[in-house]
């Protein structure tokens, strides 16, 4: 079969609403689908087939299109917003300094256990076990060793004293917080901080819960002078009767009197409040979640050194820990929990580089993390913020929670979703921070970040490989983001495709990939070549990426393959064909050579001109040189010399300068010194006959004009190409002299920079 692959289902997902369509300037919407994968033709709202709509093109008509633009300037902006999306996401992979890398995700089995904050609950036993000395069929007593590490150890989080403050008055609290955050060591020191205030005897009892479901009925009595500390893990205790989400506060009141009656405390730790508990929290006062975060680098320095270090000690600490890059990894991942896993790898004179470059490990990370948080509206925020990573807060949310209304069997998301409080707790890879401009400033509304730079990628890959329940409500949601207002929404959603496509590309095309790519909607074709760019940017799959555009570029018949060698154009425009220019231009030559079908030209001219800005002229240049080497009446030809005279007056918006300020000269124009034999030969090619020479004329007027007023120090430059040109032979000459002439002496406007050439080109022996 040939690399077109013509068995590929090209039936592209609708737009949500005819509102939708209006605003992208297509049609209604039909009935299932842009196309029909057998015959390649589609309808339309009028009942004609597609293939009357975007069938082949004339000449005039493409060059109206050229001339117009066609497409908007803000539609090749949003490619460049794309493709540089894009190229940062390969260039993290291919060079990122830290050596962070993502491997190859495997599937694990292995049960998730409670803990891992301060690991309290090791070595206690399952519930059920043996009870120590002092405890009773619910609880266990802590060791002293484990203890006295515990308090001394301790880091004082934001908020801790008024969070003891409010132990002290009701004797139960309820600590959502997640795994990870030191929650069971502030607890422990919650606990020993009130029996002390309380003059509890020989400082009171601290004991670990071993049967939530016990203690937290009404009617259990508390031992006198004790401390409890109640682990619930949420997947248990729910399986085993208590939900930790649903404790209602009617019970927590009556456990709150039996502890009161009998000079003793509880602290109960569970994840963020959600469903029953996260309106309790705010209603009321037992349920706390504003413990603040803890320094991450003091927790580790306090385990290492103690509560009052020298300062040379902590020098030397210091170093070693910028040199062995775990300082990077305390800020990527700044959980107590890390802290401690890291100082007990330097007190144990373990490999420190090993053990930060397995806490760094971003597929580690996202593994573990999805493992442990299986809720649907924990998954659906994390996704959207890998696929719209640094858009604003609001956009993530929105976006999450359309992502949420499509994979929920009740469909409509939840009224009271709160995404916000996830962030920095349990999505603590999480960041909101704000936006910033140039100096620092602050620039609009905060931003979603992952602390790390290849999280984002690893938490695409895992949810798109292995929520195998997701894939289909994933698709519909990408390709809804592909037409948002927003094109930094567009462009973002665009390389989550094609992270997403690493893991198996050829299930990706034949999934979405290949149906956005033959969509009649301008920006699904766009998303489609932004997405291929990132999957050739794997190495291992930047062949089969050029197969499938060549493929896709050469001669066809039908809309579909139309509209697909479109896509391929656009895609080798971007940082695929910046790699390989002469393999780019090959494509883009397929591509233009439809003999009598001239609808691939403005791609192909876009492309031409993003190859140039990228630093590729040369490739350009001499590839539409050798297109238009018969200098006869052929199609070939004719377009060859229109891409050209598109590319000579224009730079892309890719390279374009900020809003408000002027647009760059075309590099063609900058560079004319360096290009000027290719220049002045394909500048010849041009002016000599008709048709192109109708073109030629006002883009020649159109590049001295505007390029020499701006830049007149390139003016002689320009003069010596002219003068080149006129010492050939035939009526060169003439031409030139004529026309400048006349656009000097033009009553609408006479052109000062074309007086100047006539009088260079009058002075030139010939």
């Amino acid at each position: 079969m040939s690399a077109r692959t013509r068995d590929f289902s090209v039936g592209d997902l609708i737009l949500t609403s005819e509102a939708d369509r209006a605003r992208l300037g297509a049609g209604p919407a039909p009935d299932s689908s842009d196309a029909d994968p057998g015959s390649g033709a589609t309808k339309n709202g009028s009942g004609s087939t597609e293939e009357t709509a975007d069938g082949p093109q004339s000449e005039q008509d493409a060059l109206r299109a050229l001339k117009d633009g066609a497409q908007e300037e803000t539609d090749w902006a949003a490619t460049a917003q794309a493709a540089r999306i894009a190229d940062l996401i390969a260039d993290r992979l291919q060079s990122e300094p830290s050596g962070l890398s993502i491997g190859t995700l495997a599937l694990f089995h292995d049960t998730v256990s409670f803990g891992g904050g301060f690991n309290t609950v090791s070595g206690h036993g399952s519930r059920g076990g043996a009870s120590a000395a002092g405890s009773s069929d619910s609880s266990v007593p802590f060791g002293a060793e484990e203890l006295d590490e515990l308090l001394a150890a301790f880091v004082q989080p934001d908020g801790f004293l008024q969070v003891l403050n409010v132990l002290r008055e009701l004797h139960l609290l309820v600590l959502a917080a997640d795994s990870g955050t030191g929650r069971e060591a502030a607890a422990a020191n919650l606990l020993a901080e009130a029996l002390l205030d309380a003059g509890a005897a020989d400082g009171g009892t601290c004991l670990l819960v071993t049967d939530p479901v016990a203690v937290l009925q009404p009617g259990w009595q508390p031992a006198k002078d004790s401390g409890y500390l109640v682990p619930l893990d949420e997947h248990v205790d729910a399986a085993e009767g208590l939900d930790p989400h649903r404790i209602d506060s009617g019970r927590l009141h009556a456990v709150a009197r039996g502890l009161r009656a009998s000079n003793s405390y509880m602290v109960v730790i569970t994840g963020a409040p959600r469903t029953t508990l996260a309106p309790s929290a705010d209603r009321t006062p037992f349920v706390r979640r504003d413990l603040g975060a803890v320094d991450a680098l003091a927790v580790l320095e306090r385990h290492l050194l103690g509560s009052h270090p020298d300062s040379e000690d902590r020098s030397r600490l210091r170093r070693l820990l910028t040199d062995s890059l775990a300082l990077a990894a305390l800020r990527e991942r700044p959980e107590p929990a890390t802290a401690v896993r890291l100082a007990r790898a330097i007190r144990a004179d373990r490999d420190l580089a090993a053990e930060v470059a397995a806490v760094r490990d971003p597929t580690e990370q996202v593994r573990a993390w999805f493992s442990s948080h299986e809720e649907l509206e924990t998954l659906c925020f994390v996704v959207s913020a890998a696929a719209l990573e640094e858009a604003s807060y609001l956009t993530v949310a929105d976006a999450a929670v359309r992502l949420y209304s499509e994979l929920s069997p009740q469909g409509a998301a939840p009224v009271g979703l709160r995404f916000g409080d996830r962030v920095g707790r349990e999505q603590i890879w999480l960041d909101i921070v704000d936006a910033e401009g140039s100096g620092g400033v602050r620039a609009g509304a905060p931003v979603v970040r992952f602390r790390s730079p290849l999280v984002r990628q690893a938490v695409l890959s895992y949810a798109w490989t292995y929520l195998d329940g997701c894939r289909d409500g994933l698709v519909v949601w990408l390709r809804r983001l592909l037409t948002d207002a927003d094109v930094e929404v567009r462009a973002r959603a665009a390389v989550a495709a094609g992270v997403m496509a690493w893991g198996d590309h050829r299930h990706a095309l034949h999934r979405f990939l290949s149906s956005w790519a033959g969509s009649t909607v301008w920006p699904v074709r766009q998303a489609a070549a932004t997405a291929l760019g990132v999957v050739a940017g794997r190495p291992e799959l930047t062949e089969d990426v050029w197969v499938q555009l060549s493929g896709w570029a050469a001669d066809g018949s039908s809309a579909v393959e139309r509209r697909l060698a479109k896509t391929a154009a656009t895609a080798v425009g971007g940082a695929l064909g910046r790699r390989q220019p002469t393999r780019a231009m090959t494509v883009l030559r397929s591509a233009l050579d439809w003999r009598e079908d001239w609808g691939n030209l403005l791609p192909v001219a876009w492309s031409s001109v993003q190859l140039v800005d990228q630093g590729q002229g040369a490739a350009v240049l001499s590839a539409l040189l050798e297109w238009s080497q018969p200098q006869d009446l052929s199609p070939l030809v004719a377009k060859s010399l229109s891409v050209f005279l598109f590319v000579v007056n224009r730079s892309h918006p890719s390279t374009s300068a900020e809003a408000g300020s002027a647009a760059p000269l075309p590099r063609l124009w900058v560079e004319v010194g360096t290009y000027r034999r290719e220049l002045e030969e394909l500048w010849a090619r041009a002016l000599a006959r008709k048709p192109v020479q109708d073109q030629a004329l006002p883009a020649l007027r159109t590049w001295i004009d505007e390029c020499g007023g701006r830049d007149p120090g390139g003016v002689s430059t320009v003069a010596e190409l002219l003068r080149g040109i006129a010492a050939r032979k035939g009526k060169h000459r003439d031409r030139l002299l004529y026309h400048l002439e006349r656009w000097a002496k033009d009553p609408d406007g006479p052109s000062t920079v074309s007086a100047t050439l006539l009088r260079s080109l009058l002075s030139a022996p010939h």
